[in-house]
């Protein structure tokens, strides 16, 4: 075993930390930002990193490739996709995800690049991210993003054999994270 690897055993913590785990809400000039209530009732069409019906933390997925830094979004820019409220900076990033949603989603409906490539849904940190090929990835943490980059192209391909596997049970399941 690589000894710059994580064993297994603080795997299954990361899992059942990202998974278990409560998060703070996500904040607006001191207001709870919420998913619009029909968005929360219907269940997601495919396996989606969100939380309170929220994608991937609240974090503007086009900012990433804009701006090359995770920038939160704000309720007045939201957009409904996948059966999940993704949320935007300004208006102009809402509309650039709105014409092209495969473009700026991040890989693996947001949940953890490292985790996905172990066989684990595992939530994800907006600070934790890299646009590989194009495609936007992210992570649990920052130690474990480092372990990622470590070999991206064998975790991106393990990820991409578990993903559909993954992707399915979860979607059949509608765990929330």
């Amino acid at each position: 075993m690589n000894p710059n690897r994580l064993p297994k055993i603080a795997l299954s913590s990361i899992v059942l930390l990202g998974v278990v785990s409560t998060v703070p809400s996500i904040t607006r000039t001191g207001e709870i930002a919420t998913a619009n209530p029909a968005s929360e009732a219907a269940a997601p069409t495919a396996a989606i990193f969100a939380e309170d019906g929220i994608a991937i933390r609240g974090t503007d997925p086009v900012a990433y490739f804009t701006e090359g830094r995770p920038v939160q979004g704000v309720q007045d820019y939201a957009y409904e996709w996948q059966g999940v409220t993704w949320l935007f900076a300004n208006a102009k990033h809402r509309d650039l995800f709105a014409s092209n949603p495969e473009a700026y989603a991040p890989q693996y409906g947001g949940f953890c690049a490292y985790g996905v490539s172990q066989g684990a849904l595992v939530a994800i940190v907006p600070e934790a991210w890299a646009i590989v090929d194009g495609k936007l990835y992210l992570n649990f943490s920052a130690d474990v993003q480092q372990l990622w980059q470590e070999d991206i192209p064998g975790y991106i391909s393990q990820a991409n054999q578990t993903w559909p596997t993954l992707a399915s049970k979860n979607a059949q399941s509608n765990l929330s994270y």
